[in-house]
């Protein structure tokens, strides 16, 4: 460059391709000399510009190929700001650029292989841009290079091999990219190496033990990687170390001892890997280590009994998620230096030592879900730097030391999931830094302590599922920073205190399973911050008016209370509500059409309340409706089309109303629905045949309404139902053989009280899960199908009152008589035998067939009673010839018969008895008719 003329025309020309908001360029003018330009460093002699410096100016665009003009130039600082566009090639020109500093721009594209060009580069900064493609191999001829800082962008592809030949590298900063590929083992040639930061790419392959000839490093950042293998023990050669992070990766094998020779070791992570085996790292030797960190892995053993010496300055010791087993590691009380400690996630047990005390540094102590017992002792009190107190998940009994209360410094105390006992100390309330109580799932009884209202920092309240009675004290509502109050599932009673209205800062508020009681204090429709309320299951009364007045508000849960009145329309203002729960209260009136600017409801359950009127059409906004909840109430009119447009829909109960007309077919289009349910109403008409549109449908229920025709062909499409209630409406035709096809059939097939004629269908014998199966009052004919008799699944049948008749599968013996009543042709177990039923002529008979059998008995019998005259006759005029002749001649005469056998006259018990084949005759037919009758009665 010649002139300061020539370097001013190139910058103007650089300036006019910038966007300047903030005036950083502003003195860039003709007018002023160039080396007091803003940013530019000038030679000694005022020639030649050696610097441009505009780093954090707010200047925007992109970076000029003008600036391969400024061949003398050292240093280029562009960072900071908001430039955009790619790196330009031409930069490679710069021959005598030592720094050169982009990092912290919008910069993209690919870095220039031309940068390798600068061989006298010291310092390349340019991360933090979306800088994308592979690291250039040309990179490896900056022989000068100290500094490479590539992190933060979005390079692919592997670490060069040519890394190795930067001898003088002392920091390689790639962390935060998409790197993958092994760590070269030619990275041992940095020799100069001090800062390797790697984390958070894709790298994998075993750790080269090469790393551990990099005597100089002081850090090495390797976190969150797929490296695999063993954790080389040669890096205990690195004697300068003072931060080793190989968290996230996939590191296995046992923890190398020889790691205690780190002397210089700060910062030790090696969390998230696949360790295993004991700790066998002492702090007694690495006697700078202030952070230790080994948490999920799958480490065995306790705290090495050494573990610990005076002097220690261990800080934070975090052992969460192994497999470390005993009894708390009384080593640990010699690190009197630790502040943080983390147990938490593993298998110690016994009981916390009363010497805990010991850990006066103590600032946490997080011992939560391990099989810890008994009492807190006392001495926990004496550690007055305590802040978090985790301890949930245990099994620790007895009661909340009052010496708790000493603790002035305590914010966060977690004691839920255990089994303590007793009343919550009024001491507590004296640790007045406290933000955060969870006292979830224990026992604790008695009231809540009257000076609760002197935790002004209180943010958390989690009282849930104890045993607390008497009411929430009036004190509460000075706690004004509280969020999240939880108090359900206890024996609370009484009713809310009016000073509730000083909670503005409450999100969410829990009092369901109490006994609260009496009307809600009109000072709650302050809280205008509230998203959830649920005080389901309560006796609170009156309006509920008060709730209403958060825009915030997502969640309102009032089910089971007694509240009364009309549902408040101003509800509607809460835009954002999402789920309303108001079923089993006494709630009147119609269903605001205001509900209509809830766009975002998913969940609306108004059942068993007395609501009147219409479903108002305006709820057809509602497009992301999941449950619609209406059941047992006075709601009238026709079931709404628009609900076929609620494509989210996956249940809707209108059961119990008093809707009426015809089903609308535009329900088909529900494509979600899941569960159906519209029995107990007046509806009508056929059911649609766009319900076989239903594929995701479980539950259909149209029990008790007035449905006429057919069942639609195309339920077999609804392949997921597992109940299907069709009773007690006007059915007809044929059962369809399609509903043999609904394998998924479990919980009930009802068909009963309608007017369905033919056979029961074999096909329904493919309902192997099915558990009950109603088929009764219905006019069926036929037989009892024997496929039926492999539903191994069924428990409940009842074929009684229609016309079925044969044998009853053998498999259905075990079903009581009521499930075959009024079938007058079925027999078999449970019934009588049908072998039993044919011999005594018990197969039911025509009345045609028995008047005929009648008949022909009569005229038998007839037949047989004139013949029997005609004989007597016959043997009255013989005998009056015998006698006239024995009158005449005297003695017995014997008369010869037809047949030449001689009669005695004085003797009938030759002379077969007209009535003793009459009597046989009549027995018979007596039999006949008592047998029918027997039938009938079946």
């Amino acid at each position: 460059m010649a002139n300061n003329a020539t370097d001013s025309y190139w910058l103007l020309r650089i300036k006019s391709e910038l966007v300047d908001p903030i005036g950083a360029l502003s003195n860039w003018s003709p007018t002023t000399h160039v080396c007091n330009w803003n940013g530019i460093t000038c030679a000694v002699d005022q020639e030649h510009i050696i610097g441009l410096n505009l780093s954090g100016s707010g200047i925007s665009g992109s970076i000029s190929v003008e600036f391969s003009h400024f061949t003398f130039l050292q240093t280029l600082d562009l960072s900071s700001n908001s430039l955009s566009g790619s790196i330009p090639s031409e930069l490679g020109q710069l021959r005598n650029l030592r720094i050169l500093q982009l990092y912290s721009n919008d910069l993209s594209g690919n870095i220039p292989a031309e940068i390798g060009n600068l061989r006298k580069l010291q310092v390349l900064r340019i991360g933090d841009n979306m800088l994308t493609g592979e690291i250039p191999p040309s990179i490896a001829n900056m022989s000068e290079l100290t500094m490479l800082a590539l992190g933060y962008c979005n390079l692919n592809g592997s670490i060069p091999f040519g890394i190795g030949k930067l001898k003088h590298l002392t920091s390689l900063d790639l962390q935060m990219n998409s790197l993958s590929g092994p760590i070269p083992e030619e990275i041992q040639g940095c020799v100069e190496l001090q800062n390797f930061a790697a984390s958070n790419n894709l790298l994998e392959g075993d750790m080269p033990s090469s790393v551990g000839s990099l005597i100089s490093l002081r850090i090495l950042n390797l976190a969150n990687n797929s490296l695999s293998g063993s954790i080389p023990s040669a890096l205990s050669h690195l004697s300068n170390l003072t931060y080793l992070n190989l968290l996230g990766n996939k590191l296995h094998g046992k923890i190398p001892s020889e790691l205690n020779s780190l002397i210089q070791l700060q910062k030790l992570d090696l969390s998230k890997n696949n360790l295993s085996g004991s700790i066998p790292l002492l702090n007694s030797q690495l006697q700078s280590l202030e952070t230790l960190v080994l948490s999920d892995n799958a480490l065995t053993g306790s705290i090495p009994s050494n573990f610990c010496l005076r002097g220690s300055k261990i800080q934070q010791l975090f052992l969460a998620r192994n497999m470390l087993s005993g009894k708390f590691p009384l080593e640990l009380l010699n690190c009197s230096s630790i502040q943080q400690l983390d147990l938490s996630d593993n298998s110690f047990e016994g009981e916390l030592p009363s010497s805990l005390d010991k850990l006066q540094n103590l600032t946490d102590l997080v011992l939560n879900n391990n099989t810890f017992v008994g009492s807190l002792p006392p001495e926990i009190g004496n550690i007055s730097s305590l802040e978090g107190l985790f301890l949930f998940g245990n099994f620790f009994t007895g009661k909340l030391p009052m010496e708790i209360g000493r603790l002035q410094k305590l914010r966060t105390i977690y004691l839920y999931d255990n089994q303590m006992s007793g009343l919550i100390p009024r001491e507590l309330t004296n640790s007045t830094s406290l933000t955060e109580i969870d006292f979830f799932g224990n026992h604790f009884t008695g009231p809540i302590p009257e000076t609760i209202g002197n935790l002004k920092d209180l943010i958390v309240l989690h009282l849930r599922q104890n045993d607390l009675s008497g009411p929430i004290p009036p004190s509460m509502g000075y706690c004004k920073s509280l969020q999240i109050l939880a108090l359900a599932d206890n024996r609370l009673s009484g009713s809310i205190p009016p000073t509730f209205s000083y909670l503005s800062e409450l999100t969410k508020i829990t009092l369901y399973n109490n006994s609260f009681e009496g009307p809600l204090p009109h000072s709650l429709s302050s809280l205008k911050s509230l998203k959830i309320i649920n005080f389901s299951h309560n006796k609170f009364s009156g309006s509920f008016f008060p709730l209403t007045g958060s825009n915030s508000l997502t969640i309102l849960d009032l089910t089971n209370n007694s509240f009364s009145g009309p549902i408040p329309s101003s509800l509607a203002n809460s835009r954002n509500l999402r789920r309303l729960r108001l079923a089993q209260n006494y709630l009147t009136g119609t269903i605001p059409s205001e509900f209509g600017h809830l766009t975002k409801l998913n969940f609306l359950d108004l059942s068993f309340n007395n609501l009147t009127g219409d479903v108002p059409p305006q709820l057809s906004n509602s497009k992301k409706m999941e449950h619609i909840l209406m059941s047992n109430n006075k709601l009238k009119g026709k079931i709404p089309a628009w609900l076929g447009s609620l494509q989210e829909l996956g249940e809707l109960d209108l059961s119990y109303n008093n809707f009426s007309g015809r089903l609308p077919s535009e329900l088909g289009n529900c494509s979600k629905l899941l569960k159906l349910f519209l029995h107990h109403n007046n509806l009508s008409g056929e059911i649609p045949l766009e319900f076989g549109n239903l594929t995701s449908l479980n539950v259909l229920n149209l029990h008790r309404n007035s449905f006429s025709g057919l069942i639609p062909p195309t339920i077999h499409q609804c392949t997921k139902l597992y109940e299907l209630r069709l009773s007690e409406n006007l059915l007809t035709g044929e059962i369809p053989v399609e509903l043999g096809g609904l394998a998924e059939l479990q919980v009930i097939l009802d068909l009963s009280k309608n007017l369905f004629t033919g056979e029961i269908p074999p096909s329904l014998g493919k309902l192997m899960k099915l558990e009950r199966l109603n088929l009764s009052f219905n006019q069926l004919e036929g037989k009892v199908p024997p496929s039926l008799g492999k539903l191994t699944s069924l428990h409940v049948l009842n074929l009684s009152n229609n016309h079925l008749k044969g044998q009853i599968p053998t498999t259905f013996s075990g079903f009581p008589l009521s499930s075959f009543m009024k079938n007058n042709g079925l027999c078999g177990p449970p019934l009588r035998s049908c072998s039993e039923f044919t011999a005594k002529g018990e197969m039911q008979l025509s009345n045609t067939q028995v008047a005929a059998i009648i008949v022909a008995i009569v005229f038998t019998s007839t037949v047989i009673c004139l013949l029997m005259l005609y004989l007597m006759l016959r043997i009255w005029c013989n005998w009056r010839e015998v006698a006239i002749s024995s009158a005449e001649g005297g003695g017995t005469v014997a008369h010869k018969t037809r047949n030449g056998e001689y009669w005695n006259m004085n003797s009938f018990g030759l002379i077969p008895s007209p009535d003793k084949q009459n009597s046989a005759a009549t027995t018979s037919f007596y039999n006949l008719r008592m047998e029918t009758k027997e039938s009938t009665n079946m």
